[in-house]
């Protein structure tokens, strides 16, 4: 089972390797298209490493262990502000990843786990929402396993707009 760690701002060159990997297998899944990835300079992937890893977000990776020359897996929880700040607060569940040779092996569950954990003792969240696109079943699926269930709130699909973005919610203890 792959180790499952924080992703530090000195992991630029694996954070775009695993990004642009993400972007080839699902680009449906991700608002940003590989071509624009594919045109940002390492500057601005060492920029893009430095904000995961700030103060209001927490970014899980996994890495095989012994070959640490890819991310096998990848989840990050950043702080939602409020529209209203009387209102706990919340994180939201973004950037999520398994690498297909590792899908169905528990890699998910784990960086799932730990993203919830990670969000409410670290970021002080009491819960965490998520999008997710109204036809991918076995993404709601496997949120559901893990308590989120859906809101009844949603938007065009950013990608699509004649399909829907279906928003989830958890509460966190």
């Amino acid at each position: 089972m792959p180790r499952v760690r924080r992703l530090q701002a000195g992991d630029w060159q694996l954070l775009k390797k695993v990004r642009l990997e993400m972007l080839a297998d699902t680009p449906m899944a991700y608002i940003e298209s590989l071509d624009a990835a594919r045109r940002q300079t390492d500057s601005q992937w060492k920029e893009r490493a430095v904000a995961m890893t700030g103060d209001a977000s927490i970014t899980l990776v996994a890495d095989n262990g012994d070959d640490r020359s890819r991310f096998c897996g990848l989840m990050r929880v950043a702080v939602k502000h409020p529209q209203d700040p009387a209102r706990p607060l919340q994180a939201v569940l973004i950037s999520v990843y398994v690498a297909p040779e590792y899908r169905g092996l528990g890699l998910a569950d784990e960086l799932l786990q730990q993203a919830c954990e990670a969000a409410g003792k670290e970021l002080g969240a009491h819960s965490i929402e998520l999008g997710v696109h109204e036809d991918n079943a076995r993404a709601q699926a496997f949120y559901r396993r893990h308590g989120f269930v859906i809101t009844g709130a949603s938007r065009p699909y950013p990608q699509d707009t004649t399909k829907l973005e279906l928003f989830m919610e958890r509460q966190l203890p």
